[in-house]
């Protein structure tokens, strides 16, 4: 099995910024992809940011200039630095990892951001 393990979500002042890890672990073949999703009440999960192992990156419009997403191989860790947070970014945050060696993809328990004043 997989392990994705979270960390790094609060409550945040408008403006202000965050920084989300997630750290892999257990019977990982080989890793594609890792990234970060994010799901607000009463709306379906979207892509936030997302690496390759050709360290090529996909972000959603909404966090382009305000996301830097940076991934530490060797360690098998993926960091998402938010900044100019809005209400909006207001959700929690899957830290996500596509296995090409199984086949599959894999997803940590969330963690809650808000942004409030």
């Amino acid at each position: 099995q997989v392990q994705l393990v979270e960390s790094g979500g609060g409550l945040v002042m408008p403006g202000g910024s965050l920084r989300l890890s997630c750290a892999a672990s257990g019977r990982i073949f080989s890793i594609y992809l890792m990234g970060w999703h994010r799901q607000a009440p009463g709306q379906e999960r979207e892509l936030v940011a997302e690496i390759r192992n050709d360290d090529s990156t996909n972000y959603a419009d909404v966090v382009k200039g305000r996301a830097t997403i940076s991934r530490d191989k060797a360690k098998n860790t993926v960091t998402l630095q938010m900044n100019s947070l809005k209400p909006e970014d207001t959700a929690v945050y899957y830290c996500a990892l596509y296995d090409s060696g199984r086949g599959g993809y894999y997803w940590g328990q969330g963690t809650q951001v808000t942004v409030s004043s």
